[in-house]
């Protein structure tokens, strides 16, 4: 039998009950995405493996215990939870355990992995088997010139009995079963870095205790150590750097090496001089989209794992259900339990637009861009592209306001601050205004050189670039921290916010340029405008390292 990945993803979510079976995911679109065609359907002896992610317990106290662990004003502040305390605060209940246990084994489905936190469960079974325990699921193959992905043409469903404890779920094929894994000690050597642009994010120091960064790729994308040691060698002066990733998680892949990858790994290595840096790497696909599933296994199931964490990666609010952004904004608040930081990359398409009816348009929101429990970097560009100037916007930095989440409260008073400004706003019809409001922060995002398949490459733009290079500068300022007996950064926005909220300058305010959106009659291409403090442009400036450095060392 040949063995196929098919994750079926399981999580709170909006249900809606037909003749006695529960339909979990109603809103989500069966359409086949541009560029994909359905080929043949799955013979039934083929083998596939689904993911349930289990409906988790406490996710409320998660929730406050994420907000007191991450505010500097909380005595509790830095004191995250070790993989052992989260498993303990989230496992599912015996219940779910046992009836989800009990309705596998009535199928013959028996072999199966879980993870240290136990809201997730791996069952390997023939298709035959799958299509009976879902049924409605019929498992197609769809491709995209050499790309394949696994899903089902049309929506499964569950007995109420089951609906409790699985929620709902999702398919596509990936390629990593997560296992638990050593964390790296390595040596570092000691000295000054500087590039172009330390001039403008300058003072940057080797680190002495090692905390790790960590980079993830999808979509068929992969780096070159080739690359990266020939572009530090072009670019990183006379201060030797690190030139090889310490450790990759996942299949690396052959052939040649893809532009965003060496961009993000280049530039969170440069910008860390000599952080050491993993790689998460998986060639599948979500519904021909971002895999971030995959990832969130793997934090569930190790104990070691990087303190910062960049993806410059992202999908349309619209395009994915409301109960698979749920879940994984839940797996974004364990993260930070823990003390991760996670940075994601606010997009490349300005406020973005979809037709919302015909002849009506709305902005449009990018997730995990628009999740309250992660930092969104946006980007900016210097006022004369040839020299070091000011910053102003970026023209294609993602921005707005999400349709999904509400606006957390770490962040109403700056937000509120911005929508009473009294600066021209578009149509109150085209974003949600009471929505969590992104970006948080953002740093240069154009005209950056990579080194790809050996060959330089000038005019590379699009934040992500400026999303590795902030987790740089991020990572150095974890190392300072540990340095001094502190706790890791965590989970950074209720700090930054009330940082900023106080007049501190550890970033430079960006005040000048607005962003894309929709090309129509009313906002005329043009979303929201940068002006003082934070806007959801480029969020709250870009950052003054020196000053930033000392803001969050204390």
């Amino acid at each position: 039998m040949t063995l196929r990945r098919i994750v079926l993803l399981v999580v709170l979510g909006v249900e809606l009950a037909v003749g006695g079976w529960v339909y979990l995911e109603p809103e989500q679109s069966l359409r086949v995405p541009d560029g994909w065609t359905q080929t043949e359907r799955l013979s039934g002896d083929e083998s596939v493996i689904l993911t349930f992610a289990l409906k988790q317990q406490n996710v409320e106290k998660l929730r406050e215990l994420v907000g007191r662990v991450s505010d500097p004003d909380s005595p509790e502040y830095g004191h995250f939870l070790s993989l052992e305390d989260l498993s303990a605060l989230v496992r599912p209940s015996l219940d779910t355990l046992r009836t989800v246990r009990t309705w596998l084994g009535k199928h013959g489905v028996q072999q199966c992995d879980g993870v240290q936190t136990g809201d997730f469960l791996q069952c390997e079974m023939p298709v035959s088997t799958a299509e009976v325990l879902l049924p409605g699921a019929k498992f197609h193959r769809y491709v995209n010139g050499d790309s394949s992905v696994v899903r089902s043409a049309t929506r499964y469903s569950l007995t109420p009995e089951l609906a409790e404890h699985i929620d709902f779920g999702e398919l596509w094929i990936g390629g990593l079963k997560p296992k638990p894994d050593q964390p790296l000690f390595l040596q570092c050597r000691e000295g000054f870095y500087r590039m172009s642009l330390g001039s403008w994010y300058p003072n940057l120091f080797c680190p002495t205790h090692n905390p790790l960064s960590l980079h993830l790729q999808f979509l068929e994308q992969y780096f070159s150590q080739g690359d990266l040691s020939a572009f530090m060698k072009l670019f990183g002066g006379s201060f030797e750097h690190r030139s090889e990733v310490d450790h990759v998680v996942g299949e690396q892949g052959a052939g040649r090496a893809g532009l965003e990858a060496s961009l993000d790994v280049e530039y969170i290595m440069s910008m860390g001089a000599n952080i050491s840096t993993w790689v998460f790497t998986n060639p599948g696909r979500h519904e021909s989209q971002e895999p971030f599933l995959e990832w969130m296994l793997l934090l569930s199931n190790m104990s070691s794992l990087p303190w910062v964490h960049t993806i410059s990666y992202g999908d349309d609010e619209d395009s994915l259900s409301i109960a698979y952004m749920q879940r994984i904004n839940v797996e974004f608040m364990k993260a930070g339990a823990r003390g991760l930081t996670i940075l994601f990359a606010s997009g490349d398409d300005g406020a973005g637009c979809r037709q919302v009816v015909k002849g009506k348009n709305a902005f449009r929101p990018s997730f995990p861009a628009s999740s309250p429990y992660v930092t969104t970097v946006g980007g900016t560009s210097f006022k004369n592209p040839f020299q070091v100037t000011y910053e102003v916007t970026d023209y294609i930095s993602g921005g707005g306001f999400s349709n999904v989440f509400p606006m957390p409260d770490y962040q109403v008073s700056a937000v509120s601050q911005f929508l009473k400004s009294g600066q021209k706003l578009p149509p109150e019809s085209y974003y949600n205004r009471s929505g969590r409001a992104y970006p948080d922060v953002a740093a240069l995002s154009d005209n950056y050189w990579v080194v790809i398949n050996r060959f330089p490459v000038p005019w590379v733009s699009g934040t992500s670039a400026s999303t590795p290079v902030f987790g740089g500068i991020l990572s150095l300022i974890n190392d300072q921290r540990l340095k001094r007996g502190r706790s890791p950064l965590g989970f950074l926005n209720p700090a930054l916010y009330r940082l900023q909220g106080n007049g501190r300058l550890a970033l430079f305010d960006v005040t000048e340029g607005c962003h894309l959106a929709c090309f129509d009659d009313l906002v005329l291409g043009q979303g929201f405008c940068a002006g003082p403090s934070w806007d959801p442009v480029t969020g709250w400036w870009t950052p003054n390292y020196p000053e930033l450095l000392k803001s969050l060392l204390p």
